[in-house]
């Protein structure tokens, strides 16, 4: 099976570490993608509450894209991509003139959807197609330091749940065990971190993303993982504001691929960490021959 890579806009940009991280535990893992040619920016969930309709049609060109080039999956490691492309053919699925306007569109365009791309995620990908014993078999690095409060955000298993439970997911925690670390519970690992109120509504935006730092933290957490470039960004880049406002909770903040990336030896510049706001000053020095 060969994926197709949709990155999303974010991830080559504010939430580069993301691909810098996903792409050589992909490869490690011997994982067959390719980068789906030509792609466009889905819309994201902004353009979704705008204008649903062209939404889907923005969305849908990737599918039409994927069917041209031959591809049955869609890898889609952003949340919001991930979202936005699931909630697209939902739409198509149970509305005709939702389908009808899609279709039009891509028309105009010479492309097609003749059959349902599936839409994956990372996580759903190296759970269940690559599975938990293969990925044990690549960790020469167990984190046995780490203690990890794994939050999903609102956006990954919600409203659809498509590999993992919509209230208590545990996907990335079973990951992450496979990996040698702790993995503490985190009851609010889906409650939203403030999304893009930081930038519309401060305070509000804001204290949302405390809600998650201070309980991971309370909870005994020494890093955060996350799967989402929105929530990493809003963890971990606004701390000075928020330890003004309501204290210190200072607390690294890391995409799950990044850890792997980690466990599986590879260094903390290609996996971008470098680029953390607040850094990881863990130690994992546990090492296992290849």
């Amino acid at each position: 099976m060969k994926y197709a890579y949709y990155p999303g806009c974010s991830i080559q940009g504010t939430g580069r570490a993301y691909e810098e991280s996903l792409l050589p535990v992909l490869k490690e893992l011997n994982i067959d993608f390719e980068e789906l040619e030509d792609w466009n920016c889905c819309g994201a969930t902004a353009y979704m509450s705008v204008d649903e309709i062209k939404s889907c049609v923005l969305a849908s060109r990737n599918f039409a894209l994927a069917e041209k080039f031959g591809y049955a999956e869609i890898m889609a490691p952003c949340s919001a991509c991930y979202l936005v492309l699931n909630k697209a053919q939902k739409y198509i699925e149970t509305s005709k003139p939702v389908a009808e306007t899609v279709e039009k569109a891509l028309s105009s365009a010479n492309l097609k959807m003749t059959k349902k791309i599936k839409v994956r995620h990372p996580i759903d990908i190296l759970l269940n197609d690559i599975g938990l014993e293969k990925i044990k078999q690549h960790v020469k690095r167990p984190l046995k330091e780490f203690k990890v409060a794994t939050y999903y955000g609102c956006q990954l298993v919600r409203p659809y749940s498509t590999f993992d439970d919509q209230y208590n997911p545990t996907s990335m925690d079973r990951i992450l065990k496979a990996l040698g670390a702790t993995v503490v519970y985190f009851p609010i690992k889906t409650r939203c971190c403030g999304s893009s109120l930081t930038g519309t509504l401060p305070e509000p935006g804001l204290f949302c993303a405390y809600i998650i730092l201070k309980e991971a933290i309370k909870r005994g957490a020494n890093v955060i993982s996350t799967a989402c470039p929105l929530c990493q960004f809003n963890l971990d880049g606004y701390h000075d504001k928020i330890e003004k406002k309501w204290g210190n909770v200072r607390i690294p903040t890391l995409y799950f691929t990044q850890l792997m990336g980690l466990a599986f030896g590879i260094s903390e510049e290609e996996l971008g960490i470098n680029r953390c706001i607040i850094p990881l000053n863990i130690q994992s020095n546990q090492t296992v021959s290849a």
